[in-house]
């Protein structure tokens, strides 16, 4: 079985962090913000994590909005990414310790019931987006090319829902 094409190209020059990416026909930059070395001529990488999380459950409860015939008006959709250290760690305090959270507030326009409303809370964690990064069992498999792309190194990552890694 042949796996299929690539759908997104990064790159990043010696001098920068800005990266130009291609998705498809689209092309668009990430970058970093000045304090950390970029030029802040774009979204961050968590920006665009946030972001594809975020258009993912507008689009999700559109479309079930849409197939149910209510009266769904407006999506907006708030996120927030922050580090904190875990709650229930007798080590809480120690580097290593600590926790990717993501905050993300559903706001529904339209007069919508009370019974709507809760469905389309519920439909918000369906998206498939939310569904990969929570699932526990995502992997990602890193290929390392020399520069004639005639040799690589594959490298295995698998990210258990413990948030260890393993490399093979």
């Amino acid at each position: 079985m042949t796996p299929p094409e690539f759908t997104v190209l990064v790159h990043v020059r010696a001098t920068a962090l800005l990266a130009d990416v291609r998705a498809g026909r689209h092309t668009f930059f990430v970058d970093e913000p000045v304090e950390v070395g970029g030029q802040d001529t774009g979204p961050t990488p968590y920006d665009m994590l946030l972001s594809a999380l975020g258009t993912c459950t507008a689009i999700t409860l559109r479309v079930y909005a849409n197939q149910k015939k209510w009266p769904l008006e407006t999506i907006e959709i708030r996120l927030r990414h922050q580090r904190v250290h875990e709650q229930d760690c007798e080590h809480s305090e120690e580097p290593g310790y600590m926790l990717d959270e993501v905050h993300k507030e559903v706001r529904l326009l339209g007069p919508l019931t009370a019974t709507q409303r809760q469905r389309l809370q519920l439909v918000s964690e369906k998206c498939p987006v939310q569904k990969t990064l929570t699932s526990g069992t995502l992997r990602i498999i890193t290929t390392v090319l020399d520069d004639e792309k005639s040799e690589s190194t594959a490298m295995q990552s698998d990210l258990p829902a413990s948030g260890a890694s393993t490399i093979r």
